[in-house]
């Protein structure tokens, strides 16, 4: 299996979301989202497998070594060899794929998050920073769409945080602030046993407003230049901006304990109105 059939696989075994965007990219596009996919899964994969601290903690060490094998031009992992011939071409920063290790060994340090600002700390780390690479390899003119990245990358985890809300409470993570859950009177007992259904419904709605505000500014910060080239971005921002609005509108019960997905064919046609222009965002 050469290096870019791992990444591919690695895409296909996700059934992510973002395979939808990346089928209106040229080859070398796809190629190198595919390998930068692929990375961020690798990572991923170590702070949510890994359950004791040193064992996470030395295979995120690795990856930082492997990280600057690769600058140095003697990568040792597929994905690393897949994403080599991509770094010159799209202007990659090594220090990109440093913070997004660092974002994924905050998963190993913490499992609470005390206010909405150490929060956007990590959702800038583990989602805007991929955001940014992303917009890199998707090509842009103004520098101005780091900033429509930056502000779509938190708002992507955030809707990400609302909907596995439940998941992740019953794997001993809770993403919500506490200063919010404090503020709403709602525990983690609360959410597993949903004790407080109309507080829980409050906490949710206030947390898609804050999502909501990060996928306003993105929109608003895109410049009119960028946006065909940012096409795909754009599509995973209308799928996740639909899909936040079918989490709000869920009952508490279905958010805790069931998953909220968009079928493939509604993902499709969200995706093909976003071609001829149809903008759900606003």
């Amino acid at each position: 299996m050469s290096p870019d059939q791992y990444c591919s696989k690695k895409l296909k075994d996700s059934r992510s979301n973002f395979a939808i965007a990346f089928i209106f990219l040229s080859k070398n596009k796809k190629r190198a989202l595919n390998a930068l996919y692929a990375f961020c899964r690798e990572v991923d994969d170590i702070a949510d497998e890994c359950k004791e601290y040193e064992i996470g903690k030395a295979k995120l060490d690795w990856w930082r070594d492997e990280i600057q094998r690769m600058f140095d031009n003697n990568p040792q992992h597929p994905v690393s060899k897949a994403l080599l011939p991509h770094l010159e071409n799209f202007h990659l920063n090594q220090e990109y794929f440093i913070e997004i290790i660092d974002g994924m060994e905050m998963d190993l340090n913490f499992n609470r998050y005390e206010s909405f600002k150490q929060l956007q700390l990590y959702c800038y780390r583990v989602a805007s920073v991929v955001g940014i690479l992303s917009a890199k390899i998707f090509g842009f003119k103004n520098p101005q769409t780091n900033k429509y990245a930056h502000n779509l990358g938190i708002a992507l985890q955030l809707t990400n945080i609302i909907r596995d809300i439940g998941e992740d409470a019953r794997r001993g993570r809770i993403y919500v602030p506490l200063d919010q859950l404090d503020a709403n009177n709602i525990s983690e007992i609360d959410i597993l046993s949903l004790k407080q259904n109309i507080k829980f419904k409050e906490l949710v709605n206030q947390l898609s407003v804050q999502a909501k505000g990060f996928y306003l500014e993105a929109i608003k910060q895109l410049p009119k230049e960028d946006k065909r080239a940012q096409l795909p971005g754009l599509i995973m921002g209308n799928i996740y901006f639909i899909l936040l609005h079918e989490i709000r509108h869920n009952s508490p019960e279905n958010i805790v304990n069931t998953k909220t997905l968009l079928p493939p064919f509604r993902k499709f046609l969200i995706a093909l109105g976003t071609i001829f222009g149809v903008q759900w965002i606003k």
